[in-house]
């Protein structure tokens, strides 16, 4: 069988690239969102408005983002939503809606002022650091699995091709050996690791991390129903988010001779 793109099915492919591309755009700034660097309205500057106000809207926009990953990935919303969509299309509309519901929140979102800290230094510039390693450790988690497969490209492309799709085997290793949810773990990271941190963007983070853990919790209800024991293994062995310090022991012997 023929495996070129077959015309008919470009269309799928290049809304795939298309989102793709918005979505790296939005993930840059967001990089200069949080840091408050290079953008031009990051998370402590833009309209003030009174406190009341700005924490609603801010509390709002995040769970409108909360409501759009919650409803969208779970089994039973793909089931119905690829009932009016290309199968193939699903993923990328989902990585659409989320980047354009992310864009949304940075261009509406209202600084609300008051410094929680603010560190100077060799202090600030160990958060920094830290920054950096979040965003290391986010993006990287997602070659881990398949970055091209869970932002849409994988599914497009296969079908352009007419392969037919399969999802990516479960697989433990790299990060995933340490801890269950590297990505999430990243992101918690950077909503912390700011140098100077202000109400607003305490507001976000505390937000932000009650939403990745409920967030876990309904994925790994989804995960252990599709892989069953092979999960729930996998989830007793290793942690959530934090990973667990594996120190060498001396043997009892040794010890009983010191």
């Amino acid at each position: 069988m023929s495996r070129a793109i077959k015309p008919d099915r470009l269309p799928a492919l290049v809304y795939a690239v298309v989102v793709y591309l918005l979505f790296l755009a939005v993930l840059g700034y967001a990089v200069g969102f949080f840091g408050g660097f290079g953008v031009p309205k990051g998370i402590d500057q833009g309209p003030r408005t009174v406190v009341p106000a700005a924490a609603a809207i801010d509390l709002l926009l995040l769970s409108l983002f909360a409501v759009q990953h919650t409803v969208m990935a779970r089994p039973w919303f793909k089931h119905r939503w690829t009932r009016f969509m290309p199968a193939p299309a699903e993923r990328t509309t989902f990585v659409l809606t989320a980047t354009l519901v992310l864009a949304l929140l940075f261009w509406l979102w209202r600084p609300i002022g008051g410094t929680v800290w603010n560190l100077s230094g060799p202090g600030a510039g160990a958060l920094w650091a830290v920054y950096a390693a979040g965003w290391a450790l986010a993006i990287s988690s997602t070659f881990l699995i398949s970055h091209f497969d869970l932002f849409g490209l994988r599914q497009a492309w296969l079908y352009a091709r007419r392969i037919r799709y399969s999802p990516p085997p479960f697989t433990e290793r790299g990060l995933y050996r340490r801890i269950r949810h590297p990505l999430m773990a990243g992101f918690v990271v950077i909503f912390w690791s700011a140098p100077t941190m202000t109400a607003g963007h305490l507001l976000f983070a505390v937000a932000a991390t009650g939403y990745i853990l409920v967030g876990i919790a309904f994925e790994e209800h989804d995960l252990t129903q599709s892989l069953g024991g092979t999960y729930g293994a996998y989830r007793a062995r290793v942690p959530a988010l934090i990973p667990r310090l594996s120190l060498r022991r001396r043997s009892l012997g040794v010890q009983r001779s010191q």
